[in-house]
Protein backbone atom coordinates (compact mmCIF):
# COMPACT_ATOMS: atom_id res chain seq x y z
CA UNK A 1 0.00 0.00 0.00
CA UNK A 2 1.32 3.40 -0.84
CA UNK A 3 0.78 6.30 1.55
CA UNK A 4 -1.82 8.97 0.78
CA UNK A 5 -0.27 11.92 -1.05
CA UNK A 6 -1.67 15.42 -1.56
CA UNK A 7 -3.21 16.06 -4.95
CA UNK A 8 -2.55 19.02 -7.20
CA UNK A 9 -5.49 20.60 -9.01
CA UNK A 10 -4.66 19.89 -12.63
CA UNK A 11 -8.13 20.35 -14.09
CA UNK A 12 -8.18 21.35 -17.71
CA UNK A 13 -11.26 22.11 -19.76
CA UNK A 14 -11.29 19.44 -22.43
CA UNK A 15 -14.44 18.78 -24.42
CA UNK A 16 -16.11 15.46 -23.87
CA UNK A 17 -16.27 13.05 -26.76
CA UNK A 18 -19.42 11.01 -26.48
CA UNK A 19 -19.77 7.44 -27.72
CA UNK A 20 -21.96 8.57 -30.63
CA UNK A 21 -19.26 10.93 -31.86
CA UNK A 22 -16.68 8.21 -31.40
CA UNK A 23 -18.71 5.82 -33.51
CA UNK A 24 -19.01 8.43 -36.25
CA UNK A 25 -15.26 8.95 -36.36
CA UNK A 26 -14.44 5.24 -36.26
CA UNK A 27 -15.04 4.78 -39.99
CA UNK A 28 -13.35 2.09 -41.97
CA UNK A 29 -10.14 3.21 -43.64
CA UNK A 30 -8.38 -0.13 -43.37
CA UNK A 31 -8.62 -0.76 -47.10
CA UNK A 32 -6.31 2.18 -47.75
CA UNK A 33 -3.62 0.46 -45.68
CA UNK A 34 -3.89 -2.93 -47.36
CA UNK A 35 -0.63 -4.13 -48.80
CA UNK A 36 1.48 -1.39 -47.22
CA UNK A 37 2.92 -3.56 -44.46
CA UNK A 38 1.15 -1.46 -41.81
CA UNK A 39 -1.47 -2.69 -39.37
CA UNK A 40 -4.82 -3.02 -41.20
CA UNK A 41 -6.14 -0.18 -38.99
CA UNK A 42 -3.01 1.97 -38.97
CA UNK A 43 -4.75 5.06 -40.40
CA UNK A 44 -8.04 4.51 -38.58
CA UNK A 45 -8.84 6.40 -35.37
CA UNK A 46 -8.80 4.20 -32.28
CA UNK A 47 -11.30 4.65 -29.48
CA UNK A 48 -9.68 5.26 -26.09
CA UNK A 49 -11.67 5.31 -22.86
CA UNK A 50 -10.05 7.23 -20.00
CA UNK A 51 -11.23 6.61 -16.45
CA UNK A 52 -12.49 9.75 -14.71
CA UNK A 53 -13.93 9.54 -11.23
CA UNK A 54 -13.12 9.21 -7.52
CA UNK A 55 -10.26 6.77 -8.17
CA UNK A 56 -8.30 9.39 -10.16
CA UNK A 57 -6.66 12.62 -9.03
CA UNK A 58 -7.99 16.01 -10.10
CA UNK A 59 -7.03 16.72 -13.69
CA UNK A 60 -5.17 13.44 -14.22
CA UNK A 61 -7.82 11.97 -16.52
CA UNK A 62 -7.83 15.13 -18.62
CA UNK A 63 -4.03 15.07 -18.92
CA UNK A 64 -4.08 11.46 -20.17
CA UNK A 65 -6.88 12.32 -22.60
CA UNK A 66 -4.83 15.24 -23.95
CA UNK A 67 -1.80 13.01 -24.62
CA UNK A 68 -3.97 10.53 -26.48
CA UNK A 69 -5.59 13.29 -28.55
CA UNK A 70 -2.17 14.70 -29.49
CA UNK A 71 -0.63 11.33 -30.32
CA UNK A 72 0.75 10.83 -33.85
CA UNK A 73 -1.81 8.10 -34.39
CA UNK A 74 -5.38 9.46 -34.29
CA UNK A 75 -7.48 8.69 -31.23
CA UNK A 76 -11.06 9.42 -30.37
CA UNK A 77 -11.26 9.86 -26.60
CA UNK A 78 -14.20 9.48 -24.22
CA UNK A 79 -14.35 9.33 -20.44
CA UNK A 80 -15.57 6.29 -18.54
CA UNK A 81 -16.60 6.16 -14.89
CA UNK A 82 -19.45 6.36 -12.40
CA UNK A 83 -20.60 9.85 -13.48
CA UNK A 84 -19.74 9.57 -17.16
CA UNK A 85 -21.85 8.63 -20.17
CA UNK A 86 -19.84 5.42 -20.57
CA UNK A 87 -19.95 3.02 -17.60
CA UNK A 88 -16.90 1.01 -16.53
CA UNK A 89 -18.52 -2.31 -17.38
CA UNK A 90 -18.09 -5.05 -19.96
CA UNK A 91 -20.69 -3.33 -22.13
CA UNK A 92 -18.98 0.05 -21.76
CA UNK A 93 -15.59 -1.38 -22.75
CA UNK A 94 -16.89 -3.49 -25.60
CA UNK A 95 -16.20 -1.06 -28.45
CA UNK A 96 -13.00 0.45 -27.03
CA UNK A 97 -9.49 -0.20 -28.29
CA UNK A 98 -7.72 1.35 -25.27
CA UNK A 99 -8.60 1.72 -21.59
CA UNK A 100 -6.44 4.20 -19.68
CA UNK A 101 -6.17 4.31 -15.89
CA UNK A 102 -4.68 7.66 -14.80
CA UNK A 103 -2.88 8.63 -11.62
CA UNK A 104 -4.73 8.68 -8.32
CA UNK A 105 -4.82 10.91 -5.28
CA UNK A 106 -5.49 8.20 -2.70
CA UNK A 107 -3.75 5.19 -1.23
CA UNK A 108 -3.64 2.01 -3.27
CA UNK A 109 -6.05 0.13 -1.01
CA UNK A 110 -8.60 2.92 -1.10
CA UNK A 111 -8.35 3.26 -4.85
CA UNK A 112 -8.71 -0.47 -5.35
CA UNK A 113 -11.91 -0.44 -3.28
CA UNK A 114 -13.41 1.98 -5.79
CA UNK A 115 -12.39 -0.09 -8.83
CA UNK A 116 -12.42 -3.74 -7.84
CA UNK A 117 -15.99 -4.19 -9.04
CA UNK A 118 -14.77 -3.58 -12.59
CA UNK A 119 -11.68 -5.82 -12.34
CA UNK A 120 -13.25 -8.83 -14.04
CA UNK A 121 -14.54 -6.76 -16.94
CA UNK A 122 -11.14 -5.07 -17.44
CA UNK A 123 -9.27 -8.40 -17.31
CA UNK A 124 -11.64 -10.11 -19.74
CA UNK A 125 -11.60 -7.17 -22.16
CA UNK A 126 -7.79 -6.95 -22.14
CA UNK A 127 -7.39 -10.71 -22.51
CA UNK A 128 -9.65 -10.60 -25.58
CA UNK A 129 -7.45 -8.01 -27.29
CA UNK A 130 -7.90 -4.70 -25.48
CA UNK A 131 -5.01 -2.36 -24.63
CA UNK A 132 -4.57 -1.23 -21.03
CA UNK A 133 -2.58 1.94 -20.28
CA UNK A 134 -1.61 2.64 -16.66
CA UNK A 135 -0.04 5.88 -15.44
CA UNK A 136 1.43 5.93 -11.90
CA UNK A 137 -1.50 4.62 -9.83
CA UNK A 138 -2.71 2.92 -13.01
CA UNK A 139 0.65 1.11 -13.01
CA UNK A 140 0.20 -0.03 -9.42
CA UNK A 141 -3.27 -1.29 -10.30
CA UNK A 142 -1.93 -3.49 -13.11
CA UNK A 143 -0.39 -5.68 -10.39
CA UNK A 144 -2.39 -8.38 -8.64
CA UNK A 145 -2.09 -7.52 -4.94
CA UNK A 146 -4.29 -5.56 -5.03
CA UNK A 147 -5.09 -4.82 -8.63
CA UNK A 148 -6.34 -6.10 -11.96
CA UNK A 149 -3.63 -8.77 -12.27
CA UNK A 150 -2.53 -7.83 -15.78
CA UNK A 151 1.26 -7.90 -15.41
CA UNK A 152 3.60 -10.90 -15.13
CA UNK A 153 5.63 -10.20 -12.00
CA UNK A 154 5.41 -7.62 -9.26
CA UNK A 155 4.96 -3.87 -8.82
CA UNK A 156 6.33 -1.89 -5.89
CA UNK A 157 6.98 1.63 -4.61
CA UNK A 158 10.04 3.16 -6.25
CA UNK A 159 10.91 5.47 -3.34
CA UNK A 160 11.45 2.42 -1.11
CA UNK A 161 13.68 0.57 -3.60
CA UNK A 162 17.45 0.30 -2.97
CA UNK A 163 19.47 3.30 -4.21
CA UNK A 164 16.36 5.17 -5.34
CA UNK A 165 17.05 8.78 -6.36
CA UNK A 166 13.78 9.95 -4.72
CA UNK A 167 12.90 9.14 -1.11
CA UNK A 168 9.54 10.77 -0.39
CA UNK A 169 6.16 11.43 -1.97
CA UNK A 170 6.80 15.08 -2.84
CA UNK A 171 6.15 16.08 -6.46
CA UNK A 172 9.56 16.14 -8.13
CA UNK A 173 11.60 15.16 -11.18
CA UNK A 174 13.09 11.73 -11.63
CA UNK A 175 15.84 10.80 -14.11
CA UNK A 176 15.21 7.79 -16.32
CA UNK A 177 16.86 6.12 -19.28
CA UNK A 178 14.17 5.71 -21.94
CA UNK A 179 15.24 3.48 -24.81
CA UNK A 180 18.85 4.36 -24.15
CA UNK A 181 18.36 8.13 -23.79
CA UNK A 182 18.64 10.07 -20.54
CA UNK A 183 15.45 12.00 -19.73
CA UNK A 184 13.74 13.67 -16.77
CA UNK A 185 10.11 13.04 -15.90
CA UNK A 186 7.50 14.40 -13.51
CA UNK A 187 7.19 12.01 -10.59
CA UNK A 188 5.00 11.58 -7.52
CA UNK A 189 5.42 8.31 -5.62
CA UNK A 190 5.12 6.12 -8.68
CA UNK A 191 5.84 2.40 -8.98
CA UNK A 192 8.62 0.32 -10.42
CA UNK A 193 8.06 -3.02 -12.09
CA UNK A 194 9.70 -6.41 -11.54
CA UNK A 195 8.95 -8.72 -14.48
CA UNK A 196 8.70 -12.41 -13.67
CA UNK A 197 11.63 -14.51 -14.86
CA UNK A 198 11.23 -15.51 -18.48
CA UNK A 199 8.18 -13.27 -18.98
CA UNK A 200 7.63 -11.65 -22.35
CA UNK A 201 8.10 -8.05 -21.18
CA UNK A 202 9.62 -5.07 -23.00
CA UNK A 203 11.30 -2.58 -20.66
CA UNK A 204 11.01 0.88 -22.22
CA UNK A 205 12.63 2.83 -19.39
CA UNK A 206 14.66 2.34 -16.23
CA UNK A 207 15.24 4.51 -13.18
CA UNK A 208 18.78 5.37 -12.12
CA UNK A 209 18.96 2.33 -9.83
CA UNK A 210 18.19 -0.01 -12.74
CA UNK A 211 14.60 -0.82 -11.82
CA UNK A 212 12.01 -0.73 -14.59
CA UNK A 213 10.10 2.56 -14.88
CA UNK A 214 7.97 1.69 -17.93
CA UNK A 215 7.12 -1.71 -19.40
CA UNK A 216 4.85 -3.25 -22.02
CA UNK A 217 3.69 -6.86 -21.85
CA UNK A 218 1.12 -9.07 -23.56
CA UNK A 219 -1.95 -10.23 -21.68
CA UNK A 220 -3.83 -12.86 -23.62
CA UNK A 221 -4.54 -11.31 -27.01
CA UNK A 222 -4.15 -7.80 -25.57
CA UNK A 223 -1.27 -5.65 -24.36
CA UNK A 224 -0.54 -3.75 -21.17
CA UNK A 225 1.60 -0.60 -21.04
CA UNK A 226 2.45 0.95 -17.66
CA UNK A 227 4.69 3.73 -16.40
CA UNK A 228 5.70 4.91 -12.93
CA UNK A 229 6.48 8.59 -13.67
CA UNK A 230 4.08 10.93 -15.51
CA UNK A 231 4.80 11.32 -19.24
CA UNK A 232 1.40 13.01 -19.56
CA UNK A 233 2.42 15.96 -17.33
CA UNK A 234 1.92 19.28 -19.12
CA UNK A 235 3.39 22.70 -18.33
CA UNK A 236 0.78 23.41 -15.65
CA UNK A 237 1.92 20.44 -13.57
CA UNK A 238 5.47 21.77 -13.47
CA UNK A 239 4.47 25.36 -12.72
CA UNK A 240 2.03 24.30 -9.98
CA UNK A 241 4.78 22.28 -8.28
CA UNK A 242 7.52 24.89 -8.85
CA UNK A 243 9.49 22.49 -11.04
CA UNK A 244 11.47 22.93 -14.23
CA UNK A 245 12.23 20.05 -16.56
CA UNK A 246 15.72 20.52 -18.08
CA UNK A 247 14.57 18.59 -21.17
CA UNK A 248 11.60 20.90 -21.66
CA UNK A 249 7.96 19.88 -21.32
CA UNK A 250 7.50 17.23 -23.98
CA UNK A 251 4.92 14.50 -24.57
CA UNK A 252 7.01 12.20 -26.76
CA UNK A 253 7.58 9.61 -24.02
CA UNK A 254 3.86 9.33 -23.45
CA UNK A 255 3.34 8.91 -27.16
CA UNK A 256 6.01 6.19 -27.28
CA UNK A 257 4.32 4.28 -24.44
CA UNK A 258 0.98 4.55 -26.25
CA UNK A 259 2.44 3.44 -29.59
CA UNK A 260 4.18 0.42 -28.04
CA UNK A 261 0.94 -0.58 -26.30
CA UNK A 262 -1.34 -0.34 -29.34
CA UNK A 263 0.96 -2.29 -31.65
CA UNK A 264 -1.02 -4.69 -33.76
CA UNK A 265 -4.17 -2.59 -33.93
Amino acid sequence: MIPPVPSIDRRRLLGRVLPAAAATLLTGTAAACAGTGSSPRAAEPLLALVYRGPAACDGCAEAVAAVLKKAPRPFTVAYVGPDEDVPLTAAGLADADVYAQPGGNDDLGGTWTKLRGAAGAIRDWTRAGGRYLGFCMGGYLADKDPGFGLLPGDTDQYITSPRASVHDATDTLVPVTWKGKRRHMYFQDGPYFVPAGGADVSVLARYDNGTAAAVVAPYGKGRVGVVGPHPEADASWYSDAGLRNPDGVRLDLGHDLIQETVKGL
